[in-house]
């Protein structure tokens, strides 16, 4: 179940770098413009550019002729309505967004399908269908549900490329994975929730339970984080069992309120557990984007995906020829995610503390899932000297660490 890594996104992206395409992802480590909401327009495009690579693996598996730029014509599968709302959606879009203007493409090349619900094969089956019949010759379909359907329209639409967002599967040719890891990034904010809490008790809305490792393992790296601040803090999970369920999501970050938790995270799609913290008068740390501008009182921080960099370089490739159908998993050294700066109601310390756990992270010394680790069972995961494999954590997380408790 693990991922492969970006075999030609290379290329793809030393030829984004000379044509100055991406925004904002400098050497400075400083994030896409469209994630932190500063905006492409009001830098005018003149940040300084690099693109989002993955570290080199898997071989090549296929070769394509290139599709000129004005034949080029993208779909995209939306859990949501990117308007309403501030998660996972709203980034995916503005990566969208973000690629369309690095790439100079129209409005009239990008077909978006909105409120597909990835619980519904056929529901997921048609919005598919309806890209390819307007034409669309490439689809980023961007929920963990929406990747067996995926998959199974790649083999009956060989002509057609195919791009699933989460998940595990691919074909290493027409049908790719991508993904990143976000866990460098959680664990960051983790540290910022446990210098922050007085209370010692940090709520968690979570989106799955413990089967689904993209969200477990969120979770964990989160919790670790905390642990490396503060061990006496513990960590209480509320699974919403949806994707997208704003009430469910305002029902859980409201229970975790009640019990006295002073710091909310959340991986969620809504902005529901940063407004009720604000509400509440205690903290946050957003998901997806930057979630200061819902709560600007509670957010201590936001972790965040940066995906025009990967929109832009996949589209790229198949306008190049370059794509090969591996798939691609980046991380913060890449800049596909990282942290927003912290808020100054921050206490002192907490930026000391996450600038060194981040120099920690980008040079190798600290993997996050290191050594041996203790579950909220009592059994161990890991091996002393050792960090758990792209394919575990991608794949294989489906446990809680020591100090996690899931609320019934």
């Amino acid at each position: 179940m693990g991922r492969g890594k970006t075999g030609n996104f290379r290329k793809a992206a030393a030829i984004l770098l000379g044509c100055a395409l991406l925004t904002g992802c400098g050497s400075t480590g400083e994030v896409d413009d469209y994630a932190t909401n500063i905006g492409y327009e009001a830098r005018g495009g003149n940040g300084t550019t690099q693109v989002v690579q993955s570290e080199s693996g898997s071989s090549a598996t296929t070769q394509t002729a290139g599709i000129p730029k004005e034949e080029i014509k993208v779909g995209v599968l939306h859990l949501s309505d990117p308007a309403e709302g501030s998660g996972y959606t709203y980034t995916h879009d503005l990566g969208i967004q973000g690629m369309q203007q690095n790439l100079g493409l129209s409005d009239d090349q990008i077909v978006r399908k909105i409120n597909v619900n990835d619980g519904d094969a056929q529901a997921t089956r048609q919005a598919i269908q309806e890209c390819i019949d307007e034409g669309c010759n490439i689809i980023f379909t961007t929920s963990w549900g929406y990747m067996e359907t995926t998959a199974e329209m790649a083999e009956e639409y060989p002509d057609v490329y195919f791009s699933h967002g989460t998940g595990y599967m691919s074909n290493g040719k027409n049908f790719n994975n991508y993904f990143g890891r976000i866990y460098q990034a959680r664990y960051l904010s983790g540290i910022v929730a446990g210098m922050n809490t007085t209370s010692n008790k940090i709520g968690y809305v979570a989106a799955m339970d413990s089967s689904n490792s993209e969200v477990t393992g969120g979770i964990d790296a989160f919790a670790l984080g905390i642990y490396s601040v503060n061990p006496d803090a513990k960590v209480y999970v509320k699974v919403t069992n949806s994707w997208y369920d704003p009430e469910g999501e305002k029902a859980a970050a409201q229970a975790l309120l009640d019990m006295g938790c002073d710091v909310i995270a959340q991986h969620c799609d809504t902005e529901y557990p940063q407004t009720l913290a604000q509400e509440k008068g205690v903290y946050s740390i957003g998901y997806n984007s930057d979630m200061s501008k819902n709560a600007p009182e509670a957010c201590l921080c936001s972790v965040i995906w940066n995906w025009s960099a990967y929109y832009t370089a996949a589209v790229q490739s198949i306008i190049d020829g370059s794509w090969d159908g591996s798939n691609y998993y980046g991380g913060m050294s890449e800049n596909l995610v990282n942290i927003t700066s912290l808020a100054d109601f921050c206490v002192d310390g907490t930026q000391e503390k996450v600038e060194e756990a981040k120099r920690q992270i980008l040079s190798g010394e600290n993997g996050v899932f290191d050594g041996v680790i203790e579950t909220n069972t009592g059994e161990t995961v890991g091996k002393e000297g050792e960090t758990l494999d792209d394919a575990t954590i991608t794949g294989g997380i489906n446990w809680y660490f020591k100090t996690v408790s899931v609320v019934e």
